[in-house]
């Protein structure tokens, strides 16, 4: 059951502030503010859904094309060695906010992750991490 007052939607509203790197009409992807590594950016579609089951054919062919497109950015603007994507669904798979969204982490051979949801990142670090990826989805293929 879909919960209209959770972050996500809140974020969505405009009730909570967030970095935003990119918006369009179905989703919008933001910084992470308990980041698993610098450059962690989340997907979130606009359609309100709990989780993937509940999400429409559309909604989801929206959030993959983004999470593709902020991906690149992310890859640009950071150069790890990899990036995972992650997507959970329920609380026993991690899922923290009950509104579909994807993870986009940025993964360096030499580093460990954060764990998920443990830490706050810096208001100003996040911005300048929302800025890099900004600048990256301007820039021409």
């Amino acid at each position: 059951m879909y919960d209209p007052n959770n972050i996500f939607a809140r974020i969505l509203r405009g009730e909570l502030p967030c970095h935003k790197v990119y918006e369009d009409a179905d989703t919008i992807a933001f910084m992470d503010i308990m980041p698993q590594s610098d450059g962690h950016v989340l997907v979130v579609t606009k359609e309100p859904a709990a989780d993937l089951f509940e999400l429409s054919e559309a909604g989801a062919r929206a959030a993959i094309a983004t999470t593709q497109r902020v991906a690149r950015a992310v890859r640009a603007a950071f150069r790890p060695d990899g990036v995972s994507i992650g997507q959970f669904n329920g609380a026993a798979a991690g899922q923290t906010v009950p509104h579909v969204h994807f993870h986009i982490v940025p993964r360096h051979a030499d580093k460990s992750l954060r764990g998920h949801a443990s830490d706050m990142a810096d208001p100003e670090t996040l911005a300048r991490h929302a800025q890099r990826i900004v600048e990256a989805l301007a820039a021409p293929d």
